[in-house]
């Protein structure tokens, strides 16, 4: 008999930068009773994405940004699409080459990352938001 337990969790974002949910997911994990199958991960946001990294050394997630805002630069009167800041269009732009959802296996009732690795919340604007995250384990 398969079990499916979905949550939307609210994840606060300090501004632009990474926000390191696994502990999020793997509670929703152990809420499912899910021992095998999978858990899938989705941003409901054009300007946000999700990214699986290294969780040990911080400079990875710094080195990321930076080439990030280097592929979608801010730059005025660079992009038509404007309306909401600077930092909308480019915003667009990162969470189209990263992205907007992740499937990670359940095994033994726990997600099946490495050992280095996280999964976060990618925020590319520049304010701090609360981002909505779907979360649905499947399994038995």
């Amino acid at each position: 008999m398969s079990t499916v337990h979905q949550e939307v969790i609210a994840i606060a974002t300090p501004g632009r930068g990474l926000t390191d949910i696994t502990r999020e997911l793997e509670r929703v994990v152990s809420v499912s009773t899910v021992s095998a199958g999978l858990c899938s991960v989705f941003v409901q946001h054009t300007s946000a994405s999700l990214v699986i990294q290294e969780n040990a050394d911080p400079a990875v997630l710094r080195d990321l940004q930076v080439w990030l805002e280097r592929l979608a630069p801010e730059h005025a009167h660079a992009y038509e699409h404007d309306q909401e800041g600077l930092d909308d269009m480019p915003a667009h732009l990162r969470a189209a080459v990263t992205r907007t959802s992740e499937t990670i296996p359940v095994l033994n009732g726990k997600l099946a990352m490495g050992t280095w690795q996280g999964i976060y919340v990618w925020e590319h604007r520049a304010r701090l938001h609360t981002r909505s995250v779907v979360v649905t384990v499947l399994g038995r």
